[in-house]
């Protein structure tokens, strides 16, 4: 039986400079190359959701991946989404924001490190509105197995969908990026919460230092979580893998990396960990475990060995 993914969230234009190194303030430094692409968190991770429930282009996929978002009335808008459509993405309930620029972000990427340094402009994201999405249907028809949702849409209308979502019965995982503090009533019930470790510390009151630090023990924050109501938690480590505990487990556990070749950009590996585990939560109805979370960090893997964002995302036949 087909299930569906809905992903609301953010459409943006990627504006990428690849560069030795960050330059200092009132330096100027000559760029080693210079891209345009579809990113956005909320697109990226439909992206990823798409491509990983497959293994290939061409190949069926028991998952319809349907986004909801908003672009400007500008050449951006349909760029992206025809873009979607090329990795099998419903894109039929994509607003056009009149009078809105398409959301943009400016990304440098070290080319040593593959490190990213990221400035968004919202443009069309913020024309998503609370009261647009009251009902279940707004959610998308047939109703979602599971709805992802991240930040760069208003908090309020994330706020409004999470309440909509749970009221509907439909499993919502929430990857809370950029970072905002929440109100204690988005975890009850929440049935999916992925963090990474800047992201964990905002929404725990930490410092970033004090998570960093070797030997910091992450069952700490994930039992925090359990305890607020949410089901399955995982923080992301970057290249120290990622930490996982749900609520039937007395104590989380430590997931390796995946190794890669070379970490070329790191742009869109979180969303391609946020797509991959997503899969996993619909495919066995939410029963995931720490083989999933393997799963996801091999996926992820691969897209760091890759310039730019969506275009990184492997299908599964890579993976």
């Amino acid at each position: 039986m087909s299930k569906t993914i809905t992903v609301i969230g953010s459409l943006n234009t990627d504006l990428v400079t690849l560069t030795p190194r960050v330059p200092s303030g009132g330096e100027t430094l000559t760029a080693t190359s210079f891209s345009t692409g579809p990113g956005g968190k909320g697109a990226n991770q439909a992206v990823a959701c798409a491509r990983l429930s497959r293994p290939n282009p061409t190949a069926p996929s028991s998952i319809t991946v349907r986004m909801l978002g908003s672009v400007g009335a500008d050449e951006f808008g349909p760029e992206m989404i025809s873009s979607l459509q090329s990795s099998l993405i419903d894109t039929s309930s994509i607003t056009v924001a009149e009078g809105q620029s398409t959301g943009v972000a400016v990304i440098i990427v070290e080319e040593t490190t593959g490190e990213n340094r990221i400035l968004l402009s919202p443009g069309a994201n913020h024309s998503l509105l609370p009261s647009s999405f009251t009902s279940a249907s707004s959610l998308g028809v047939p109703k979602p197995d599971l709805v992802i949702l991240q930040l760069e849409i208003p908090l309020e209308t994330v706020l409004q969908i999470i309440k909509t979502a749970k009221s509907a019965g439909v499993d919502v995982l929430l990857n809370p990026a950029p970072a905002v503090k929440l109100p204690e009533d988005v975890f009850k019930g929440l049935g999916h919460l992925i963090v990474n470790e800047s992201e964990a510390a905002i929404l725990t009151s930490r410092s970033v230092a004090d998570v960093e630090a070797d030997g910091f023990d992450w069952d700490v924050v994930t039992s925090e979580f359990l305890s607020k109501g949410v089901k399955n938690v995982i923080v992301t480590l970057g290249s120290k893998g990622a930490f996982f505990q749900s609520s039937g487990m007395e104590k989380g556990v430590s997931v390796k990396p995946e190794k890669v070749k070379k970490v070329v950009d790191t742009t869109a590996a979180g969303d391609t960990f946020v797509g991959a585990y997503a899969v996993s939560v619909v495919q066995k109805g939410g029963n995931v475990g720490e083989e999933d979370v393997k799963g996801a960090c091999r996926a992820a893997g691969r897209t760091v060995e890759k310039k730019g964002a969506q275009s990184a995302i492997p299908w599964l036949d890579e993976v």
